[in-house]
């Protein structure tokens, strides 16, 4: 009888610590990975208020119609420019090439960029930036558009997941600067994919 008593005892502690370790929430690997680093002080762009109550992002339900094979064709003449930012910096990019994909029986193009500071930093050396706007702006999604992380491809194709857009840190706290997305990455349809708008306590 003591026994079970302190087994009893034992498993009640170790309940209470995995309540209080509650899973990561997310139904998809990238969903779980940007819910942790919202919820981690040391890599959340959250407001302190609004980390301790945070439990998840609002994501759209995952849709593989949206993970759409790109032709992908490289623009290696493009003059490098300085694009504008929510604040007065102005971060030094280049065109780096143009992406054509279908969707939804429509055909797309979208303007993919490369950050010239940050190729200087390792592990950045081939890093693309996507940035887009679409008709979910501002209502379903954040109205200044969503990013998209990309790596130079080896062949003429990309893959595009747009379950993978994020917000830019702006959308949560104003202490951050973010590109703004150039108007020509204007998508005239709704992508029901990624990241939903944030809802401010």
């Amino acid at each position: 009888m003591r026994y079970t008593i302190i087994l009893l005892a034992v498993l009640v502690s170790f309940s209470s610590c995995a309540q209080k370790k509650r899973p990561i929430k997310g139904e998809t690997e990238f969903q779980r990975k940007i819910n942790s680093e919202y919820k981690d002080a040391t890599t959340s762009p959250l407001k302190d208020k609004d980390r301790k109550r945070f439990e998840s992002l609002d994501f759209f339900k995952f849709d593989s119609t949206y993970v759409v094979e790109a032709q992908f064709k490289r623009t290696p003449n493009e003059k490098a420019f300085k694009m504008k930012t929510t604040t007065d910096r102005l971060p030094v990019y280049v065109k780096y090439g143009e992406l054509s994909f279908n969707l939804k029986g429509n055909t797309y193009k979208l303007n993919i960029y490369q950050n010239q500071g940050l190729i200087e930093k390792e592990g950045y050396e081939n890093y693309l930036f996507l940035p887009f706007l679409d008709e979910t702006n501002g209502l379903e999604s954040y109205g200044g558009g969503r990013y998209i992380d990309a790596r130079i491809p080896e062949g003429n194709t990309m893959i595009i997941d747009f379950n993978k857009a994020y917000n830019p840190y702006c959308a949560y706290n104003d202490r951050y600067s973010c590109p703004i997305v150039p108007r020509e990455n204007y998508l005239q349809t709704s992508i029901e994919a990624g990241v939903k708008a944030f809802k401010k306590h």
